[in-house]
């Protein structure tokens, strides 16, 4: 296992915009997100754009299923109020929830000249370099993706490509509940254990650093200059109706 990942190379690109979220319900920022490719596919939007978000508890299916790595009955899962929501994003089965910091970087992969590999790893290293911020050496493994610890999974990885652009992205453990993370096998691998920001550190650390570190580190490792812009205008930008994200009003 790496501990240190190389810096990606990638041209330059145009500006791109951060939108911080408040916790926002998967299925709203499935909406968000598809709208977004929508109006980059489109043409309407040349901006390339990276939301940042928590997600309240949820298991998400990939394209390659994960219910076989479901671990707990539907009464389990409803008793804890947890949903299971099928996706069309890479990979198996993870979980989303609070103090978990998800980016889904929606870049217009062709036009950047990046291959899916070279943006995958760019990814990876942006995880590896924010648990850096707090002395974490994070690494790779070469068997499989996403950012480790000692041997546990502290960050993942799964996207999607339509017609260029790229959308889901990565989700670290910050302070995440670790407990549901026992309900499965996290992203079909059996016997993997997964890890935190705050369980090594044994203390949480805050999420607004979290943002903000990744934030820099993200721009980094994909050559973006990154502006701030509010969810509100992005929604009214693209055409996407306000009311549909109820939560950022």
């Amino acid at each position: 296992m790496a501990t240190e990942a190389d810096p990606i190379e990638v041209p330059n690109s145009p500006d791109g915009w951060w939108i911080d979220l408040p916790p926002t319900d998967y299925q709203q920022a499935m909406d968000l997100q598809l709208a977004v490719v929508a109006a980059k596919t489109g043409g309407r939007l040349d901006a390339d754009v990276i939301l940042c978000l928590e997600h309240p508890r949820v298991f998400t299916l990939g394209r390659r299923g994960g219910r076989e790595n479901l671990c707990v009955s539907d009464d389990f899962l409803a008793r804890k109020g947890i949903r299971v929501m099928p996706t069309d994003r890479g990979g198996n089965i993870t979980y989303h929830g609070p103090g978990q910091l998800v980016v889904y970087p929606i870049i217009h992969l062709s036009r950047r000249r990046l291959k899916v590999v070279e943006f995958v790893s760019a990814l990876e290293q942006a995880m590896i370099r924010t648990a850096g911020h707090w002395n974490i050496a994070a690494g790779t493994d070469p068997l499989n993706r996403g950012v480790w610890l000692n041997g546990d999974k502290l960050g993942s990885i799964g996207i999607t490509v339509r017609r260029g652009v790229s959308f889901h992205g990565l989700a670290l453990n910050v302070n995440t509940e670790m407990a549901p993370f026992g309900w499965i096998n996290p992203c079909g691998l059996q016997k993997v254990r997964m890890t935190s920001i705050a369980q090594h550190l044994e203390t949480p650390v805050p999420m607004e650093e979290a943002r903000r570190v990744m934030a820099g580190h993200l721009a980094d490792c994909l050559g973006l200059t990154l502006t701030t812009m509010d969810a509100v205008a992005l929604c009214e930008k693209i055409g996407h109706r306000i009311g549909a994200m109820p939560n950022i009003l």
